[in-house]
Formats: C-alpha cells, structure tokens, sequence
C-alpha cells in the first residue's frame, strides 16, 4: 500500500487548488452543521432545565377577584399537582433618568421564602424581608435596561397613590424568559416594562386583595390532559370574572423561545443539506474525471497485483483527505460561531445559566455526515475505477465523435472564428457535461440569492409593519375599560396632535374543532393609525359589521371569508357570540382580530367604552405627556412605536442579520469554489488536447480563449437558472419562517440580483487568471 499511499499525496498535491476549494464548502456545511444544531441543543437543554428547576408553571388563569378559600376546590381538580394563588396588577412606574413613563408588573410572592410554582432565581440582593411592604425584587433586564442597582428606589402609582419602591433584589424568573407585556406586543422594550415580585401582604393590601387573588398559576400530575384541567378551571372561575385558563404553550414568553428553537432545528437540517450536496457533487465530477484520466495507471496496477478492493480503497482516501480537512476546519468554525450565537441569545433570553455545551454526539455526527456525503458523491466514481479490465483500461477511451454543430448546419460558421467553434462544438458533444456543470454554478447562485434574501425581506418587513400599518408615535392601555367621555381627555392631553380610540376585548375563537386565545380589537375604520392592508399593500376596508382577521391567524383556524367564528368573550359577563369573517389582512408581525370599534361596542352590548388610545405627539412637547401620563393611575401601559422599532432591531432583525452575514460569506466562498472547480476540472481533461493546438499554431491567448469562453458560456447561461433556483429557496426560507412572532415575505430586490451577479462574475474572473496562468504553462 506504501505505493499507491505515495501516488495519493503526488496526486492531493497536484490537485490542490481543486482539493482546498471542494474542502472550503464541505467545511462551509459542517460549520452550519454545528453552528445551528449546538445552539439549538444548548438552547433547547438550557430551556428544559430551568422550567424543570424553577418549577415553570404549565396552567395559568386570570380573574376579577376571588377569596383564598377557593384554592381548595381548584387543588382538588383531578390532574392538578401544585396549585398556586397570587395577585398580578400591572402599574405605571416613574424610572430615574427615564423620560417616558414605563410599566411595572407587580406579582405578589410569600413573605417567606419557599418553593413555589414559577419560582425565581435571584441574581444579585436577597429575598423580601416580612413586614416591609416597599422591598421588592426587579427582572434582571429591567434593571440592566435602567442601570438601576440594589438600594435604588422607583416610584409607582399602586392603587391610585403614589409609593416609592425600594429595590433589595434582582431576579430571573422562567415565567418571563422573555420579558413582554402580552396582549399583542411581541418585543420587549426593557427600559419601559419590567417585573416586580412584591410580599403578598403588602400587595394584598394595597389593592384590596387581602384574603383573595387575581391569578393563579397550576403544575399537572404526569397523564394529566391539559385541556380537561382547563375547562373544569374555567367553569370554576366563571362567577369570579374568570378571563379564560390557557397552557404553558400559549405563555408568550415559552411560545418565541419555542419558535426560535424550531427555527434553530429547520436550519440545521436545509442548509447545511444543501452545502454537503454540492460538496458531494463537486467530489464526484472530480473523482470520477481523475478516474477517466488515470485509466491506463489504473490498468497498470491491476496487471501488478492490486486487488480491486486496495484501488478502491485508494480513491476513497482521496475523498476522505478532502473531507477530513473540511470536517476539521468546519467544526472549529462552527464552535467558534456557535459560541457567539449563544453569546447573542443570552442578551434577550434570561436564564440564570446560559452555557454553550457540545456534546460528543454532536461532532461525531458532524463526522460522520460529511463523511456520508463524500461518499455518495465518490462511490459511483470507485465504482468504475474497480471495474475496468486491465485489457480495457489500457486503450485510451474512444476519440469523440465530431459533427457539425446546429451553428454550422445553419451555415453561420463565418460569423465565429475557429476558437470560437471549437468552443461550441465541445460545449454542443458534451451536453450533460456542461448541464451539470452550469448547475452547480446556478446552485452557489441560488445560496448566495438566498442569503440576501433575508436582508430584502426584513427591510420589507419593518417598512411595511412600522411606517404603513402602525403609523402611531404612542399607544396608551388603560388598566380596565373605560367610558366614553375617556376619549376627549386622552385628546386634551399635552402634546397630543390626534387620538384615535381603541377597544381591546381578550376572546377565544373557535371555528370547528381549532381555538385560538387572542384579543378582539376594535379600531376606527376612518382613523389613520392603523391601516388595514392585503398583500399588494392595498387598503382593506373594515365592514360595519364582522371581523378582519391577520391570514396568518385565518390558516391557524381554518377560515376563510364568509365562514363564522364563534367568540367566546373572557371578560365582565363572558358572553359568546357568532361573528362572521368579512375579510383578510397581511400584517407580517403578530397575530390581530380587527373589528370596527363601534361593532365591538354593540358586540359587547356596552357604550362606546375604549381600552386606549393611539397618539400622534408633538416631539417640542413629548416630555410633557411622558411627565402628565406618570401621574395618571388609570394608564396601565405605554409604549412608542420607536421603542418596538428599536426592538425589533435588536432581537429578529439582527439575530437574522448575523445569520444572513454568515450564510452570504458562506455562499461567496461556495461560489468562487464551484466556478473553479469548473474550470479546473476542464483544464485537466482538456490538457492534451490544448498542448496540441498550441503546437499546431494556436496563440496561448487563443488557448486561454477556448478554455475560458466555454466556462464563461456556463457561466452566463447559470446565472439566471441560479437566479430561478434562489427565488425557489427562498420561498422555501419564506415558508421556513413563518410564525406567530413574525412571517418574511418572499421579496427579492433588484440589488440582490445585482450584487450576486458581481460576484459571481468575479469569482469567475478570478478563477480565470488562475487557469489562464496553469494553461500558459502547458508542456
């Protein structure tokens, strides 16, 4: 074996621009490989164990009222294993060095500690001491948002007076891993809504609640079924203002860490899929033409003795020094960039532990996944080295047989000079030759097109969410319903240019056998704030009567317009209507339910009762309404449209940023490699045959001609079949990232195309000079 182990480096050596571009992609699909699926099993892993750890509730309930000795019936439910009752008020906070008001979360906790359902993992200070009603503990994001520290002091308007709160703690819970108000918002904005754990005493007392609670929060005993705990919770809440039971897969916060856990599964299987098929396409066109031209070496070694297995044996090592170089530069990579992704999930995701682990598991399949690959791309190749004769293998293969091209048969041959016929003719006698070649190029076309893709589709997105459909500078929620007349003083507030009123009713809609727990809301339809629009971003009028729902929410229920929904109403009397679905909207984040906001009105049978109002603001008198609006005890939370754009920026938009950088680059190198290994290919088969011509008198820029025009031709003619391709993948990247949180639409610019074409034309430009220099060197 130590002579064919020789002839094998003389030949890695030999080949080694081909050897280094085929290992740069196969290191390019390890490294997605284990970028995403370590990330996703440290997430997943982190997820699993902190909700068993901290004891993640998987029941929740909210309600007008009800006395601690309803407890006992809701523990004596079957299934339920630990019950837990607590009060739960949001207020509005006045912040140090904070202009706006924010929201404040007040959820009561024991004055002593014990373990509890939701339980909290305190990060810095201690527990709640007994007796001071002003200790409080603060979410971890919360006090990093506002730079606040253990011993500083926030004020807040609890029960229409106003306290100062006097921070001892800063805490976790798996409750709020990701902190967000609910009720629609998707985004946290940190600076301006935070948890507070407060002593159930104090709480208790000063909302009224002392004896009673407003939430509960339930653990199921193992084959429990979910949803019958939840009906016979939701009969025995009913007469307590009961707001509708929902599972933990309904907590906002569990939901997009799910989702992004999913979407972690989906690209760790599409994309480095994609990568190993061309790596293992590429192993092949290469083994398979080094197997045509080495056919008398082969025949050689078979009159000396070499059995078929060691020649086999042979040619798949030279696969495997291809991939194990790739392998190992890819899972370095893929640890590196797996390690900064944890690093950035941290930053929104709070868990009290968040380590990047990989396991052996992992690198092993990393391994043995590109091994596979390369040898289904190599095995067809071995197949045919093993299987010649002796006597076959040592004549040359039979000289192709030339024709007239179509060129020359329609008697346009003057019109090309000889190199350029030549160039045709070649192109013309090996067609599925040049098809698979062109392919491969139009594939990195299409990875490239697809990883621009996301940037297109994200600046689509926040143009069309935040400057066409919400066009309002501040959003107010009042902390319950309120009368009319609520309108006219919202409108008379500093600096406030216009206000449009809106209704918020929470619901469960059911059609057939689907649900789903949303909130009805009830808007203007001559307003300005909000615009209805479908997916050629035209207007969509809202009826007098009936409900617009998002497309996305009419394909969770199976609905399309005509069809009836039945509403099942979760707050003051519960009554449940039938509602008619008069028409679809396309709003590319979150999930609505619009009906016009007198309609909801007459749905609920109440006045022209509002739950908020969105506000167009003087920016000259902002700081004036963020000062008038702390002091209003009926204001339950506040947000600008800034503060959501900001936000999303920093969470969907740049994780999706970071991936997309990493794909393009990926794609450039898979690119430049493909267009080279192209052209290289074509060198080496064609070696003899250029050496003749520039014997018989052809120049070396005319030999250069010939063997870069054809690759310039496949070059060209792949491009827009790659454009084809990456329009197709990224409708299936369109179709990957189609959530609850966000949906991307399937927009492609011109820029995209533009700039894929400049580098792929320079990838081939540089291949070019190469092969123009190993072409002049022709013995």
């Amino acid at each position: 074996m130590y002579a064919l182990d020789l002839k094998l480096l003389r030949e890695l050596w030999h080949l080694r621009g081909q050897i280094i571009a085929i290992a740069l992609v196969v290191a390019c699909g390890i490294a997605s490989f284990v970028l995403a699926m370590s990330a996703y099993h440290s997430l997943q892993l982190t997820q699993a164990t902190y909700y068993d750890r901290y004891h993640f509730a998987q029941i929740f309930a909210s309600l007008k009222r009800a006395p601690e000795t309803l407890k006992t019936q809701i523990a004596d439910i079957s299934g339920v294993a630990q019950t837990q009752t607590r009060i739960v008020v949001d207020v509005t906070l006045d912040v140090r060095g904070l202009e706006e008001p924010a929201t404040g979360r007040l959820i009561s906790i024991p004055e002593r500690r014990v373990s509890m359902l939701n339980d909290l993992f305190i990060r810095q200070g201690r527990y709640i001491e007994r007796g001071r009603g002003d200790e409080v503990l603060v979410s971890e994001a919360f006090a990093e948002a506002n730079q606040l520290n253990l011993g500083d002091t926030i004020g807040a308007i609890i029960n229409g007076r106003w306290q100062k709160l006097r921070i001892v703690g800063i805490a976790l819970s798996p409750e709020y891993v990701y902190e967000v108000r609910g009720a629609g918002e998707l985004y946290p904005d940190n600076k301006r809504f935070g948890i507070i754990w407060m002593g159930r005493e104090a709480l208790g007392n000063a909302f009224d609640l002392d004896g009673a609670f407003n939430n509960v929060t339930l653990s199921l005993s193992p084959g429990a079924r979910e949803i019958e705990v939840i009906n016979r919770l939701d009969r025995l809440l009913e007469r307590y203002g009961g707001l509708g039971a929902y599972g933990r897969k309904d907590r906002v916060s569990n939901r997009i860490i799910s989702d992004e856990i999913r979407s972690l599964e989906v690209t760790a299987t599409v994309v480095p899929s994609i990568f190993l098929a061309i790596a293992a396409f590429l192993l092949h066109v290469v083994l398979s033409r080094l197997v045509g031209t080495q056919r008398e070496e082969i025949a050689v070694l078979k009159a000396f003795g070499y059995s078929n297995l060691a020649i086999g044996i042979h040619y798949l090592k030279f696969v495997f020094a291809i991939v194990s170089v790739g392998a190992i530069v890819g899972i370095l990579v893929g640890l590196w960039l797996g390690n900064g992704l944890t690093r950035l999930y941290a930053e929104f995701f709070r868990f009290p532990i968040f380590r990047y682990e990989v396991g052996s598991n992992l690198l092993i399949s990393a391994i043995l996944v590109s091994f596979t690959a390369a040898a289904i791309g190599a095995i067809v190749a071995v197949r045919r080295a093993i299987s010649l004769p002796p006597a076959e293998a040592m004549r040359p293969e039979p000289p192709a047989r030339f024709k007239p091209t179509i060129i020359e048969r329609l008697g346009l041959q003057r019109l090309f000079s000889p190199a350029s016929r030549i160039i045709l003719r070649n192109l013309e006698r090996k067609p599925i030759q040049a098809f698979l070649s062109m392919l491969g190029i139009a594939v990195a076309v299409a990875i490239l097109v697809t990883g621009l893709y996301f940037q297109d589709a994200i600046t689509y997105l926040m143009t069309v969410q935040f400057h066409t459909v919400q066009r309002e500078d501040v959003t107010v929620v009042f902390n319950e319903p309120r009368p009319a007349r609520t309108r006219y003083e919202v409108a008379h507030l500093p600096g406030v240019i216009r206000s449009e009123p809106f209704r918020l009713v929470p619901a469960r809609l059911r059609f057939e056998h689907r649900t789903y727990r949303t909130a009805l809301t009830g808007i203007d339809p001559r307003g300005e704030f909000r615009s209805l629009i479908d997916k050629n971003l035209y207007s969509v009028y809202l009826p007098p009567d009936g409900v617009v729902l998002t497309a996305k929410l009419a394909e969770i229920l199976g609905v399309t317009p005509g069809d009836t929904l039945t509403v099942e109403v979760l707050e003051g009397s519960r009554p449940v209507r039938q509602v008619p679905v008069v028409g679809l909207v396309d709003e590319l984040i979150g999930i609505q339910a619009y009906m016009d906001i007198d309609a909801l009105n007459r749905l609920m049978r109440e006045g022209q009762t509002i739950s908020g109002a969105y506000l167009s603001v003087d920016p000259y008198l902002a700081s004036q309404l963020y000062s008038r609006l702390k002091r209003i005890p009926a204001i339950a939370s506040f947000s600008t449209r800034e503060a959501t754009i900001r936000s999303f920026k920093e969470i969907s938009a740049r994780n999706l940023r970071v991936f997309t950088s990493v794909l393009v680059v990926f794609a450039c190198i898979i690119t430049f490699s493909v267009v080279y290994n192209a052209a290289r290919i074509a060198l080496s088969e064609r070696g003899r045959e250029l050496a003749s011509l520039h014997i018989i008198g052809f120049t070396r820029a005319e030999v250069a001609f010939i063997l870069l025009g054809e690759q310039a031709i496949l070059t060209l003619l792949a491009i827009p079949l790659g454009f084809g391709l990456g329009y197709g993948l990224a409708a299936l990247m369109s179709f990957a990232y189609d959530s609850e949180l966000y949906r991307l639409p399937l927009i492609i610019t011109k820029s995209t195309y533009a700039f894929t074409f400049v580098i792929v034309i320079v990838a081939a430009f540089v291949s070019g000079l190469i092969i123009r220099r190993q072409s002049d060197r022709l013995d």
